[in-house]
């Protein structure tokens, strides 16, 4: 079993920034890639970005050149910078570790004011 605990999100006005972060524990061994997907209210979850053991990283086209994934594999820990966000960012964001089974942490909401 994995278990995922995001935290971070919040309110912030369009153009701002804000920082995710998912922390693993369990039997982290299992985890190959971890990723970060959104559901907006009425729509089906999306993949945002991923990101390997090694490395590589893989980002919707709508997230391009403005959000940056990254992982310390030291701290089992991935992150999300998400920088000029814009309000169709809104959504709630949940962290995704994926191995022989896929887990999801809770969720945590990112609302961007017009």
């Amino acid at each position: 079993q994995v278990q995922l605990v995001e935290s971070g999100g919040g309110l912030v006005q369009a153009g701002g920034s804000l920082s995710l972060s998912c922390a693993a524990s369990g039997t982290i061994f299992s985890i190959n890639a971890m990723g970060w997907y959104r559901q907006a209210p009425g729509k089906q979850r999306e993949l945002v970005a991923t990101i390997s053991k090694a490395g590589s990283t893989n980002y919707a086209d709508s997230v391009k050149g403005r959000f940056t994934i990254s992982r310390d594999n030291a701290k089992n820990t991935v992150y999300l910078q998400m920088n000029s966000l814009k309000p169709e960012d809104t959504a709630v964001y949940y962290c995704k570790a994926a191995g022989k089974l896929d887990y999801w942490g809770q969720g945590t909401q990112v609302t961007v004011s017009s």
